[in-house]
């Protein structure tokens, strides 16, 4: 009951100590209902509830990368909020994620083994009531080479580097393109229809290509 209250009044829980089996279990348990989203990185457990305003902006940088790929002729495949997990170590749920370089890899596969498989090629984190920093470790363990993050106010573009993401202009998925501007269209979810302003990052892909 104290955990309930107090996940319904912050929204985010952290929880040092834990055990990588009770982690395990927590994803086993709250399967069924998986409204929480469990980041684990060496003993720290995340539990965060998202809100509608996280999930609003998760749905249209999602929505943006798969529009650059129809634009692009880019192949992708997105596996959402995928568990990602380095047994032992870390495990995460990304905002979105995509498959893009290495998408042969993982075609048609049910079950992805960060111990033999690749991670995704992009990981888009939505950091409105949460900090991004322990899912950066993690995602650094796992080699995942780029991260989009908008935090409410700035969109970046994170690229991994000797095991640490460092802000750039460019992104490695879809180069050559100013996308540091998805800003612009991020300060209008709220003031725009949303397939309005998909519409319209759509015509600005089109004008930049």
């Amino acid at each position: 009951m104290t955990s309930n209250t107090l996940l319904q009044t912050t929204e985010i829980v952290h929880l040092s100590g834990i055990s990588w089996q009770t982690y395990e279990n927590l994803l086993t348990e709250l399967s069924a209902s998986r409204r929480l989203r469990l980041t684990y990185n060496r003993g720290t457990l995340e539990i965060m509830v998202p809100s509608p305003e996280h999930e609003r902006y998760k749905e249209i940088v999602g929505r943006f990368v798969e529009t650059l790929a129809e634009e692009l002729e880019v192949r992708i495949d997105c596996l959402g909020s995928t568990t990602f997990k380095l047994p032992q170590l870390s495990g995460a749920e990304p905002d979105k994620c995509f498959y893009i370089e290495n998408i042969n890899v993982i075609r048609g596969k049910k079950r992805i083994d960060l111990t033999q498989d690749r991670p995704p090629d992009l990981v888009v984190e939505i950091d409105i009531t949460s900090s991004s920093k322990n899912r950066f470790e993690v995602y650094a363990d796992m080699g995942v080479p780029e991260i989009w993050r908008y935090d409410g106010n700035s969109f970046s573009i994170n690229i991994l580097q000797n095991q640490k993401y460092i802000s750039v202009k460019g992104s490695l998925a879809f180069p050559n393109l100013p996308l540091t501007e998805i800003s612009d269209f991020l300060e209008q979810v709220g003031e725009k229809d949303y397939l309005e302003l998909v519409k319209e990052f759509r015509q600005w892909v089109k004008s930049q290509i």
